[in-house]
């Protein structure tokens, strides 16, 4: 593609939170995430993706190009299926159909033929339904292989032949799914960007795509601290509770907060995959501008006060970039002025960058932020 970017790029992204959570551990009970051997603080590199996503969203909403793929409640499928509607690519045709409870445990437990899934829903609390489906995309004969290799009971080899005569799949060719590989890269910034897996067994395949932007996970320069606050409604939720509670009405809670912490996180762009994705320079100054201000947008009680403090970048002459990347990073250092001394603010620390007479030829050093 021909706007694709030229230059590989390198970054520093330096930022902190003061009084908040800057990234929950859903595995810890929304705890901050903390590596256990040292005691720094990390956020990861999905979180980060995900403000740049939501900024992007905002700034461009839906505007041609400038879509995003993971989005909040997409259905992802609706995406494959659409581009290649608009590519004029034949599709086949899904078919869904209802199976008892004793199949459904069944595939459950043993897994299902590729190409097929089980679902059960809820009606009330003692009910639910339970249906197959065959994807549009679905291969009959791996489908009737699996039937062979398997040997299921009698009754599940019934319900998925069955299901197979009401299914019209059809598998997209190899140049048809390089089509929508690209027309997805075309329609949606964070493909283009972060890239994805784009082979979803419910949808058209699109392959899979290597984004020329990645970051690594976030570590605080410090230690943290993480605190816990309990916290008070002045309501409840369901009579009940108000009757338990002889109309108090009082509910508690938790909450846990970073008192302070700066993070440093680092970035990579490669010249080489952004001409894969169409990854242009107009998508480079978005993203630069996303990181930015990404915080701005993304304000919360949870996450206190959040801030991009500084971003530097090293841009290549060449695409393949003209100095390893550890190096240049080396070059970056963020050390507290008073050693020893507890830190609740940014200007507590020093923030050390190369002059452009320190780089290595080939290198220019921006600073962003």
């Amino acid at each position: 593609m021909s706007n694709a970017i030229q230059n590989r790029y390198d970054f520093v992204l330096f930022f902190d939170v003061k009084d908040g959570n800057p990234n929950g551990d859903p595995d810890a009970g929304n705890l901050p995430r903390i590596d256990p051997e040292t005691g720094h603080g990390l956020v990861t590199d999905v979180c980060i993706k995900r403000k740049v996503r939501n900024y992007v969203q905002l700034a461009k909403g839906e505007k041609k190009d400038f879509d995003i793929y993971v989005k909040e409640k997409a259905v992802l499928g609706r995406a494959h299926v659409k581009a290649f509607q608009e590519l004029g690519i034949k599709l086949g045709e899904a078919f869904t159909d209802s199976i008892t409870k004793e199949v459904y445990e069944w595939l459950e437990e043993n897994g299902t033929p590729p190409g097929i899934s089980i679902e059960a829903v809820e009606v009330d609390e003692e009910n639910s339904t339970f249906s197959i489906t065959v994807a549009a995309d679905a291969d009959k004969k791996e489908i009737n292989g699996w039937l062979k290799e398997a040997k299921p009971p009698k009754e599940i080899k019934a319900t998925i032949s069955k299901a197979l005569k009401g299914a019209k799949p059809r598998r997209p060719t190899g140049d048809e799914v390089q089509q929508g590989r690209a027309k997805m890269c075309q329609d949606y910034y964070d493909i283009r960007t972060f890239g994805g897996v784009l082979s979803l067994s419910s949808a058209p395949n699109c392959g899979q795509v290597r984004g020329p932007v990645q970051f690594t996970f976030a570590r605080s320069i410090g230690q943290i601290v993480p605190l816990e606050h309990s916290i008070t409604r002045m309501a409840v939720a369901t009579e009940a509770e108000a009757e338990k509670q002889q109309g108090d009405n009082r509910t508690m809670g938790r909450k846990f907060t970073v008192p302070y912490a700066l993070y440093r996180c680092h970035g990579f762009i490669s010249a080489p995959l952004a001409n894969q994705t169409g990854f242009s320079e107009d998508d480079l100054a978005l993203l630069w501008e996303a990181i930015s201000n990404m915080f701005e947008h993304d304000h919360s009680a949870a996450r206190g006060q959040m801030a991009a403090r500084r971003l530097i970048v090293f841009k290549h002459e060449s695409n393949m970039g003209n100095a390893p990347s550890h190096k240049l990073f080396d070059m970056v250092r963020a050390e507290p002025k008073q050693p020893g001394e507890v830190i609740r603010d940014f200007s507590q620390y020093i923030i050390t960058v190369p002059t452009q007479e320190e780089m290595p030829q080939g290198v220019t050093v921006i600073e962003k932020l």
